[in-house]
């Protein structure tokens, strides 16, 4: 399948120059271990001279992508607008990764070995994929439509996406799914009649993927086996909006008034967080990262959804976004703009960190 995938790039791409660079920044923490450690940096140690944010982790914890409009992370940095940059936890090596602005954070696949992000494209938006190990790229095959809202499987053969028609209204959007190996052939599933929010999460293996109805306020499941899908999975009486799907596939995080619930696909069942934001699940499902609408405490919060047990993420405030979780809760990646979370912080900028718990 890694063959086909990468003959699937080549087929229509270019190198990028990616220099890697040995990154000096220490922060609480050298190699692996438990404390917090700052992902933003230049090689020699340097600060970022901009705001870094958008941030995803693969799922041992290896590669952390991200955002960020400093231009002094790489050699070959942009000098405006934003970039994006894979860090490399193991060898400290951090590559920018292609010269298109993101609007939209970029993702990861679970391997590390592919990321994604969304770009503009004269008056169309486009998805663009790297193999991260080569640099060599490829665009979604999204017509003359735009697509954006990249979801990749956990070995980066299949991309969910969102596709819109900027020129025709009237068109509303489908959900789609690329597979890589299948000459980039697309299969749809599903289509609304509106552009509402409907961002799609997909499984490691690709064969399920979570999405919202934005005007219904509904979530769904899709399954590839028959190409069938169930939902609303919170119940016809409720609203909901869709976090994210665990890799595994085997549980659903959605918002519902100002709880968060995991919904389990397999026995429809659902545990209730109440009060608090879910923000992202680990891949095996069992670590749920939220933050408290209380402002009192943590700004962020890695709950055992097994044990109950808790582990505070950031004290000072902080937020991630989905992906932001490796296998088993070992890390957990995000961006705050406190200065006191590793010494020497006087960039004054939205800087990305790394919490690790062993």
């Amino acid at each position: 399948m890694r063959a086909a995938l990468s003959a699937a790039f080549a087929a229509c791409a270019v190198t990028a120059v990616l220099p890697g660079s040995a990154s000096a920044e220490a922060g609480v923490v050298g190699a692996r271990g438990a404390g917090v450690e700052r992902v933003s940096a230049a090689a020699d140690g340097t600060e970022a001279d901009g705001n870094s944010a958008g941030a995803s982790i693969t799922h041992d914890g290896r590669r952390v992508v991200f955002s960020s409009s400093a231009t002094n992370l790489t050699p070959d940095a942009a000098t405006e607008g934003d970039s994006v940059f894979v860090r490399d936890q193991r060898t400290k090596q951090i590559q920018r990764m292609g010269n298109l602005a993101p609007i939209q954070p970029p993702v990861i696949s679970g391997d590390g070995e592919y990321l994604g992000y969304a770009h503009q494209w004269i008056t169309n938006v486009r998805i663009r994929q790297y193999q991260v190990g080569t640099g060599r790229t490829a665009s979604l095959n999204c017509s003359a439509y735009s697509c954006d809202q990249p979801s990749l499987s956990a070995d980066g053969r299949y991309t969910a996406h969102v596709v819109r028609s900027p020129r025709q209204p009237t068109f509303g959007q489908r959900i789609e799914v690329q597979d890589w190996n299948d000459g980039g052939s697309n299969q749809t599933v599903a289509a609304l009649d509106h552009t509402q929010p409907s961002r799609p999460s997909i499984s490691g293996d690709g064969r399920h993927v979570a999405y919202q109805d934005g005007k219904a306020k509904d979530v769904f499941v899709w399954d590839r086996t028959g190409g069938t899908t169930s939902g609303p999975i919170e119940g016809p009486a409720a609203q909901a909006t869709l976090v994210q799907l665990s890799d595994d596939g085997g549980k659903v995080v959605y918002l519902s008034g100002s709880d968060t619930y995991v919904h389990d696909v397999r026995t429809g069942a659902a545990q209730s967080l109440p009060n608090v934001r879910g923000v992202a699940i680990d891949p095996t499902g069992r670590y749920l990262l939220y933050a408290p609408h209380d402002t009192t405490g943590p700004s962020l919060t890695l709950r055992d959804l097994r044990t109950g047990t808790e582990e505070i993420v950031a004290d000072q405030p902080a937020s991630a976004g989905t992906d932001a979780v490796s296998a088993g809760g070992r890390d957990v990646v995000f961006q705050s703009t406190a200065d006191d979370i590793v010494p020497g912080d006087t960039n004054g900028k939205s800087d990305v960190f790394v919490r690790h718990f062993y």
